[in-house]
């Protein structure tokens, strides 16, 4: 089977999800993506390497093919259990910006990770929201939709209810829960994993 992805003028990190979503739904065959940036050729060519997968790449004036080819030998083993749909692992979003810099380029990059989050499985079990991260689950939020879309695939969403009162958001709480610090505590203390956001 040969599919092809046109990410043209795509910025990262779509070219990336669009292949990831594609090769998570094929068996064996090759897909070619197109991009026109060098950035995602080398990222689309990174997924290809670390899902096992072989790769070349051909350029036509401005842009770049990636041929990737998928084998199937993992897909049709007898006995491979079903992927769980999430894992054990807590995001703690501290922020409604990523990183520290420019305002405007920490609200992009956090807009560009929780997309992140919603297209690429297994999704984690929870994302807890402090701070300024709050802004995030309520009205007007650029990533609501995003939220949404992973709450309804099972990922547990909490919002911190002294931070919503802070801001005076409490009645502008769009998508998940209000919980306390006890209870973002035990999330936090009671997961394998965490990774602390903002």
């Amino acid at each position: 089977m040969r599919i092809e992805v046109d990410a043209r003028g795509q910025l990262c990190p779509k070219p990336v999800i669009m292949t990831k979503k594609e090769l998570d739904n094929l068996a064996k065959g090759v897909i070619t993506t197109i991009v026109d940036n060098e950035v995602a050729r080398d990222n689309v060519s990174k997924l290809a390497q670390s899902s096992g997968c072989s790769f070349i790449i051909d350029k036509k004036d401005e842009d770049y093919y990636i041929h990737i080819t998928k084998d199937g030998i993992v897909e049709e083993t007898i006995g491979i259990p079903t992927p769980s749909k999430t894992k054990d692992l807590t995001i703690a979003i501290g922020s409604d910006k990523m990183g520290v810099g420019e305002e405007e380029l920490g609200k992009i990059l956090m807009k560009s990770f929780i997309y992140t989050i919603r297209e690429t499985t297994p999704f984690p079990t929870t994302i807890l929201f402090l701070n300024s991260g709050v802004n995030l689950t309520c009205e007007d939020s650029p990533v609501l939709e995003d939220l949404k879309e992973l709450e309804k695939s099972g990922v547990e969403i909490i919002s911190c209810g002294t931070c919503l009162d802070y801001y005076n958001l409490k009645d502008k709480i769009q998508v998940g829960e209000i919980g306390n610090m006890y209870a973002i505590y035990e999330k936090m203390r009671n997961a394998n994993n965490t990774l602390n956001i903002g």
